[in-house]
């Protein structure tokens, strides 16, 4: 059987060391590499060896038990998270590593409700248990209370099986009278691992090769993934660069089977496979075919991106983790910015999170990022790969816009020999719903065609606001009506009638601006309380109620990144590195500063060229434009009120 599995966890949880022990436990490497001695395998990067570090997820492969294994070592740094979201998607089971000492941590909270979104069976690793300050039950209670109620404990397959037991009257039933063998357990475990409502917590340290060899049989005996045969459906997880910037997919392969000279449909087009790559580390195997459980790298797709599917697959789901600051690139060499810009579209088919945006009126290039660390990263890239030295500006927020009430937004796009009208209803959603489209227009009113042109022009890509030019967000918009014409209709008419209603609708609205929240824990010694809810309430936190653990308080809360981002240097000073904080971004909300804000970025939304409010209607031959507080009133549709 052929199992993908990711190794994952917050920073300094010993990630790396725990995969480089189960490639030497399955005799897939010979010598165990260290971090800190820079010769780990699957840090292969220069970058990840000088910081110790990963930034790259990077895949091995190993034998056991006569299955084989892909284990997709991933970032634990919260700035490279968004590599690791993408590696998760390509994933049948996952193994989540907490520290014995730190136990669970604001980023394990992300990564595991990462893998709860993308349905992945987890077991629990907890490391380090060779150090004096760990503790098995604080760090066991830590995982049923904040992760998984039905996370149970194992020390060996009696125990699990005993803890495993109790949650049940039939299960305990069969256990008290001794009516089923270990392996018929082990199999009422997997079927409960494999949903998702079991995940085994098992206790080690893989620095000390302690514990590996019961968590490599518990993985095996518990994961149990189902592959199928017929049409080939796969999921492009990964995108790398090669020789002459050759575009190369990593593909999960969930059903069917993949060969070279292939004719296959990714992206609504149809490309040939010219090879097929099983990566182990550095070093490639090139195959003929692989087939559904496999994960491999292919060349020929030259359009894949991240998430794309491949033959008949559909992704349904969108990427969580998002970048919450943008900067702009700061460059003095010979290189024309249009180079440049290339460099950092290779950059971006990598990692689509960077949102790469070309500034015409200003020939600037804009990205945005996780964190000050990834600026350092991508520093270092681009002097690698491309032997060119860059910098960036200072980091920025990432603020978005939606509005308050119900509007509905009038569109007429009809310039000589063009002719399209879109009227749209748009009502504020829930927060993080991005923007949903439905319809209520007849399609005798309009054909099914043309409406799913205006969903996709309401979809296909960010639309701007009109405060601040920033991304509009957590709208529901229904199609009402609209109108063609039957001889001067246009491919992009739809298009421009669309957007300019949806800009007349936020004309007419109430706007509000939103930014990225943080929600946070943190513990200080009572005595330092009081000077620590004053810092954080000074910085807009929504702070809950604090607990008080004997000399410890606990507290939560939820404030802006902008007034908190640059808060753990000042806490780790206040407390004298006694203390501990865990940020963790957590949606947007109402922006503590919204007039400031706008006032700043003097966004001009009638002199913004890609956007009008505005629709064009045509008379004796001429196109010409009505301002829209006048456009209700023009339009050639019926309104429906």
């Amino acid at each position: 059987m052929k199992k993908t599995i990711g190794i994952l966890a917050h920073v300094d949880a010993g990630k790396t060391t725990f995969s480089e022990q189960l490639l030497f436990h399955t005799k897939s490497i010979r010598t165990i590499g260290r971090v800190d001695h820079q010769n780990a395998h699957l840090d292969l990067h220069e970058i990840e060896q000088q910081r110790g570090i990963t930034v790259f997820a990077e895949q091995a492969t190993f034998t056991y038990r006569e299955n084989d294994y892909t284990v997709i070592d991933t970032p634990g740094h919260v700035d490279f998270a968004a590599e690791m979201e993408r590696s998760i998607m390509a994933l049948d089971g996952a193994i989540l590593l907490l520290n014995g000492t730190d136990g669970v941590q604001g980023h394990t909270e992300t990564v595991y409700r990462l893998l709860r979104k993308y349905r992945i069976p987890t077991l629990f690793f907890v490391n380090k248990m060779d150090l004096i300050s760990a503790n098995a039950a604080t760090v066991t209670e830590e995982i049923q209370q904040e992760l998984m109620e039905y996370a149970l404990p194992f020390h060996d397959w009696a125990t699990g099986i005993e803890e495993f037991a109790g949650r049940d009257e039939q299960y305990l039933e069969d256990y008290l009278e001794e009516s089923l063998s270990e392996s018929e357990w082990q199999k009422r475990l997997s079927k409960a691992f494999m949903v998702q409502e079991l995940s085994p917590i098992l206790y080690g340290s893989a620095l000390k090769d302690e514990g590996i060899d019961f968590a490599l049989e518990v993985l095996d005996t518990l994961l149990q993934p189902q592959h199928k045969s017929g049409e080939l459906q796969g999921m492009i997880y990964k995108i790398r660069h090669i020789e002459q910037n050759q575009r190369m997919a990593f593909i999960k392969i969930h059903q069917g089977s993949l060969k070279v000279r292939d004719d296959v449909r990714c992206g609504g087009n149809w490309f040939k496979i010219t090879q097929i790559r099983k990566y182990h580390g550095k070093k490639f195997e090139e195959l003929q075919r692989a087939e559904a459980g496999d994960t491999v790298a292919v060349i020929g797709l030259k359009e894949a991106t991240v998430g794309m599917g491949v033959g008949e697959f559909t992704p349904s789901y969108e990427i969580d983790l998002r970048p919450t600051m943008r900067t702009q690139i700061v460059y003095e060499g010979a290189l024309h910015p249009k180079e440049l810009l290339a460099y950092c579209r290779l950059l971006e088919a990598e990692d689509p999170a960077l949102s790469v945006t070309w500034q015409e009126e200003i020939q600037k290039i804009t990205l945005h990022i996780m964190g000050e660390i990834q600026l350092e990263v991508l520093q270092q890239i681009f002097e690698e790969r491309f032997s060119e030295q860059i910098a960036f500006t200072e980091p920025t927020i990432i603020y978005k816009e939606t509005i308050q009430q119900t509007v509905r937004g009038y569109g007429h796009f009809e310039p000589l020999k063009h002719y399209a009208e879109v009227h749209l209803q748009i009502e504020p959603n829930e927060r993080g719903a991005g923007i949903e489209v439905t319809s209520k227009c007849h399609p005798n009113d309009l054909a099914i065609g043309l409406q799913n042109m205006i969903q996709q022009s309401l979809i296909e890509k960010k639309h701007r606001g009109i405060l601040t030019g920033s991304e509009i967000t957590d709208l529901r918009v229904t199609i009402l009506t609209g109108r063609s014409h039957p001889k001067h209709t246009e491919g992009g008419d739809f298009r421009e009638a669309t957007l300019r209603a949806l800009r007349q609708g936020l004309e007419q609205a109430e706007n509000q601006l939103l930014e990225p929240y943080y929600s946070f824990s943190l513990k200080v010694h009572h005595e330092l309380f009081g000077r620590i809810v004053t810092d954080v309430t000074n910085r807009h936190a929504q702070v809950d109620e604090p607990q008080f653990m004997g000399e410890q308080v606990y507290m939560t809360g939820r404030a802006p990144v902008a007034t908190m981002r640059d808060y753990p240097i000042q806490f780790a000073a206040s407390t004298n590195g006694r203390g501990s904080l865990q940020l963790r971004v957590d949606g947007y909300d109402v922006c503590h500063n919204a007039e400031e804000v706008i006032e700043q970025m003097a966004y001009q939304k009638d002199a913004d060229p890609e956007y009008s409010s505005n629709s064009v209607f045509c008379a004796k031959g001429k196109g010409y434009s009505v301002h829209w507080t006048e456009a209700k009133e023009a339009m050639h549709c019926p309104i429906i009120e």
